[in-house]
């Protein structure tokens, strides 16, 4: 029997009240991620993927709920803890990196007192102890000078340096659960890979399972074991990376990677995804919700819409696969 996954996520819905009517923004959304995995969640903007680490983590915004679903994580259902027990969990044993840090550190805090914070609140750590344990945190996300960095306000550090201190903040009590949302965003491409080697690096030390949000397919197979799928709030398939990108079966995939640079990276090789996302406010969302965009269209594509696996711990959503 195989062992009980970090995260099992089944059949989350997520909808958002606005002035112009209800956005179903998740519907029936399904994976699990095992012990020590790193697992890349991609898709356009706007498929849902950072509501889907919100929905898990129990910070939607307040205008966000969730409708239905199971979040299994060690036995507890996160959707359905209540909010102090969920709060004991985060930090704990659920760590975020989010993908603005300049917006995420407190900006009248030092960045070495925000990670005593957390290391006193979640770690154990006495008040006397936490400061130079924060400096440690530091060396190891590899900032020069810690000791002075410790006492840094977030508006004295490059963009790189905050997500380090970010990443820090995440790994300082070795969470089980790391969600990293975008990390890279807004870095250039040197620190990006410097970002995401040392996110890898620390995630296998510490024995991490990742969930890694992402519109970039060329960083989600480089540093993922699986890859998930997302379009307008649907998951529409799962596979190994090195299958996604051999041998990808939903059409919505293969129009990804059509527009996914690569190694020539000749802007005349890019095919661009024809059509946009559906509203989601509309009463009369189709089963798929690409099915309006995509040249497979079958008229059994207005029927519900099936999870089939097509290969070992390959699934795909679609009537009409590839």
């Amino acid at each position: 029997m195989s062992a009980a996954p970090a995260l099992a996520v089944e059949d989350l819905c997520v909808e958002f009240r606005t002035r112009s009517g209800v956005v179903k923004v998740l519907d029936q959304v399904g994976f699990s991620i095992a012990k020590g995995e790193t697992v890349a969640l991609v898709g356009e903007s706007g498929s849902g993927k950072s509501v889907t680490a919100f929905a898990v983590m129990g910070i939607l915004d307040a205008a966000g709920r969730v409708t239905s679903g199971t979040a299994m994580f060690g036995g507890s259902d996160l959707l359905a803890l209540p909010e102090r027990e969920l709060a004991e969990l985060r930090g704990r044993e659920l760590s975020m990196i989010f993908q603005n840090p300049r917006t995420a550190l407190n900006p009248i805090r030092r960045v070495g007192e925000q990670i005593a914070d957390v290391l006193v609140r979640h770690g154990g750590a006495t008040r006397a102890k936490a400061p130079a344990l924060a400096i440690e945190m530091l060396k190891k996300v590899r900032i020069p000078d810690p000791e002075r960095r410790a006492k840094a306000y977030p508006f004295e550090l490059s963009g790189g340096m905050c997500q380090r201190v970010m990443i820090a903040i995440a790994i300082a009590c070795r969470p089980s659960l790391l969600i990293a949302d975008e990390p890279t965003t807004g870095l250039d491409v040197t620190t990006q890979a410097v970002i995401m080697d040392l996110i890898a690096e620390l995630a296998r030390e510490i024995g991490t399972a990742t969930l890694f949000i992402t519109h970039d397919l060329t960083l989600a197979a480089e540093y993922c074991d699986r890859i998930i799928v997302m379009h307008a709030g649907h998951v529409v398939e799962s596979a190994p990376s090195a299958t996604l990108f051999s041998a990808a079966r939903h059409p919505y995939s293969a129009r990804l990677l059509a527009a996914t640079p690569g190694e020539s990276g000749a802007l005349a090789s890019l095919a661009s995804i024809p059509g946009s996302l559906p509203d989601l406010r509309r009463a009369d969302l189709p089963s798929c919700r690409y099915s309006e965009r995509c040249e497979r269209r079958l008229d059994a594509c207005a029927e519900p819409l099936p999870r089939t696996a097509v290969g070992e711990a390959h699934i795909v959503a679609c009537r009409n696969p590839l």
